[in-house]
């Protein structure tokens, strides 16, 4: 039944609702592709002053608010149309929640009465269902006055314990029903204290203490969680008072410079093995880490301390000595309060061996990136690209690929935290573009996308989004002319090249070029560096097509033993 209103009485619909809803929650940027049944929300949110990024394609969207979500500790808000639009941005949404990124996947849909019954409806599909296993929460609305109470409600489960990924669903007829605004803003909701402040137990945090103190050759391990918390100053206090060498995961480089005296970095392995007492700060024990066991970690036993916000996270591969639970914030400052001011740094013995290592493979590396080959090796071309991040630390350097990814890692130091972003812990190919895009529009500073040719690929045509905005962003192509390198070839002798090999001599500037932006071809470490340092001073959008010896490269990087090897002779 239609209610009725009084001639010239005030009104409202779920379109404004939902904007009104965000804005009252500090949220003004979306990220979305428009089309049915969203077109319009678009406009309006335009319209009354949020700014709303279209994208070309709803995965790279999702990437944008995901990454946004990290930057800023509010969810990021990836709008999409129904059914193909939903599903494409379903792989952002798990990428969220499994990188423990907060965001909010908004999506319109097919009326639930044609749904239900199965009777064929535009995009028909029950959104909700197929979302919930990939995110941390789901929830529909059904009717506009219940939109502000939902949107809260996705507020708080994505930034709230262990952040994630969180869908909301929003059939098309809930944006035009109408109710009279009194109403309409009386039902909205400001969400109070989304993200509570989590205080570790005290028989933990001491418990934790002793076991640090019977170490004898202890490290910290910095997790993309301890970038994520902001808890910074107190982060570095701590490590700098413990004394102990610290060895950060790829998003929390910077954290800590990565010159720091302490700084395990370039001693990875050493580090890992060697140790006897190992802490983990904001870092899981996964695939990144071999699980925390096998040859990784040598032959010497090994207690773990975990500050963790999610007590399940505990024990999930190994025993762990001392769980802390809580927020990194207070889970360090706690751990700052405990130690006291007679607190006993590490043997010296163990401090030496771990920084003379540093040294010692610094020193091997930097005649390797000093070098101006042409074409360009991994090496020569950082070792160009690393110069320019340490010149300009407070850039954000986007980073994904396959060797690309792991040389950058190991070669480009970071200065500042949360200014390294890149594929995550599924090692997700395609991120670039909506991240770069999102951590420009967030941060306002400029960004160094480093991309495989390969990754490039899953998302390159944003760059006409980066161009449409003009954001400060440059991109440089390693292009070697495949996948993981140019020079494989089809075993059966036929005319297709092979899987893994893309066109030669490609020239990805040029599509820079089409859509008005800087396109530039680059065959040595000079004209890279030269290149690059124009595009940052200019904040014009560029590509850097940065040409790499096409034999340059392994399988997969440095995780080729995941892929399983075939035990079929040849005959």
């Amino acid at each position: 039944m239609t209610e009725e209103f009084a001639e010239g009485e005030a009104l409202t619909d779920g379109f404004h609702l939902v904007i009104d809803a965000l804005k009252l929650n500090d949220i003004k940027t979306i990220y979305n592709v428009p089309g049915i049944p969203i077109t319009d929300l678009g406009r309006y949110m335009q319209g009354a002053g949020m700014r709303v990024l279209s994208f070309r394609h709803e995965q790279n969207a999702g990437y944008a608010a995901a990454i946004a979500g990290f930057l800023t500790k509010k969810p990021g808000i990836c709008l999409t149309v129904s059914a193909p639009g939903f599903l494409n941005g379903l792989t952002a949404l798990a990428h969220a929640t499994t990188n423990c990124f907060p965001m909010i996947l908004i999506s319109g849909s097919s009326e639930r009465e044609i749904v239900d019954l199965q009777q064929g409806d535009y995009e028909e599909m029950d959104q909700l269902a197929i979302a919930k296993p990939l995110c941390k929460a789901a929830f529909r609305v059904l009717h506009a006055e219940d939109i502000g109470i939902g949107i809260a409600r996705a507020i708080r489960a994505a930034v709230s314990g262990r952040p994630g990924g969180v869908y909301l669903d929003l059939p098309a007829k809930v944006f035009a029903q109408v109710m009279k605004a009194e109403d309409g803003e009386k039902s909205l909701v400001k969400v109070i204290d989304a993200a509570p402040r989590q205080l570790p137990a005290p028989d933990s945090v001491a418990r934790a203490l002793d076991v640090l103190k019977s170490a004898k050759r202890p490290l910290i391990i910095l997790g993309k969680g301890a970038a994520y918390a902001q808890a910074d100053d107190a982060i570095r206090e701590f490590v700098e008072k413990s004394g102990i060498p610290y060895l950060p995961m790829s998003m929390a480089k910077g954290l800590l410079p990565d010159t720091h005296p302490q700084s395990a970095g370039a001693a990875r392995s050493l580090a890992l093995k060697g140790s006897d007492v190992v802490m983990l700060i904001g870092a899981r024990l996964n695939w990144l880490l071999s699980h925390g066991k096998g040859k990784t970690w040598g032959d010497k036993p090994k207690k773990f301390i975990q500050v963790d916000i999610e007590p399940r996270e505990m024990d999930s591969n190994i025993e762990i000595a001392a769980p802390l639970v809580g927020d990194i914030g207070s889970c360090v400052q706690a751990l700052l309060d405990g130690m006291g001011d007679d607190w006993v740094t590490p043997p010296t013995e163990w401090t030496k061996e771990v920084k003379d290592k540093v040294d010692t493979n610094v020193a091997r590396m930097a005649p390797r990136l000093q070098n101006n080959n042409t074409p360009m090796d991994y090496h020569g071309a950082l070792g160009a690209l690393r110069i320019i991040i340490k010149n300009r630390p407070d850039a954000i350097l986007v980073n994904e690929g396959a060797n690309t990814l792991d040389f950058t890692r190991s070669i480009i130091d970071m200065y500042q935290p949360r200014k390294r972003l890149d594929v995550g812990t599924w090692g997700v190919m395609g991120i670039g573009m909506g991240t770069a895009i999102a951590a420009a529009v967030e941060t306002g500073k400029p960004v160094l996308a480093i991309e495989g040719d390969s990754a490039f690929g899953f998302s390159g045509m944003e760059i006409e989004t980066i161009c449409r905005y003009n954001l400060p962003i440059c991109i440089v192509v390693f292009n070697n002319g495949g996948i993981y390198r140019g020079t494989d070839v089809n075993s059966s002798g036929g005319a297709d090249v092979a899987t893994t090999v893309f066109v030669k001599d490609a020239r990805y500037d040029k599509m820079m070029e089409a859509f008005g932006g800087v396109g530039v071809h680059a065959t040595s470490p000079d004209e890279l560096s030269q290149a690059v340092n124009e595009a940052m001073d200019s904040g014009r959008p560029t590509l850097i097509n940065a040409v790499i010896d096409s034999a340059a490269g392994t399988e997969s990087g440095r995780i080729g033993n995941l892929n399983p090897q075939s035990v079929v002779a040849k005959k």
